[in-house]
């Protein structure tokens, strides 16, 4: 499995425009046929901070869902809203085994 967990620092104003745009980007990332998880996690003390937990049976697919219509829609439309540049972090999955 291809894990990646991705910090988003949203600026205040347009955490409702981004909760709004990445639902769309969840329903649709979903449906992918190599994703195994795509949640969307909101700090309960920092509304402004938000962790995206992909997971992908592989790297392919991870690399094929940032070719999708609905994540490049996605990454347009929120790239002003962020207070600073979303970090993508790599993790190795260990369990449960594959």
């Amino acid at each position: 499995m291809h894990v990646t967990l991705v910090h988003v620092h949203v600026k205040p104003e347009h955490i409702a425009d981004f909760i709004a745009a990445t639902r769309l980007n969840h329903l649709a990332s979903v449906q992918e046929v190599g994703n195994r998880r795509f949640d969307v996690l909101q700090t309960p003390d920092d509304p402004s901070q938000f962790i995206l937990y992909e997971v992908y049976a592989s790297a392919e697919d991870a690399a094929a869902h940032k070719q999708t219509e609905h994540y490049l829609v996605w990454r347009d439309t929120v790239a002003d809203w962020m207070a600073e540049p979303r970090r993508g972090v790599p993790y190795k999955a260990l369990f449960p085994e594959t």
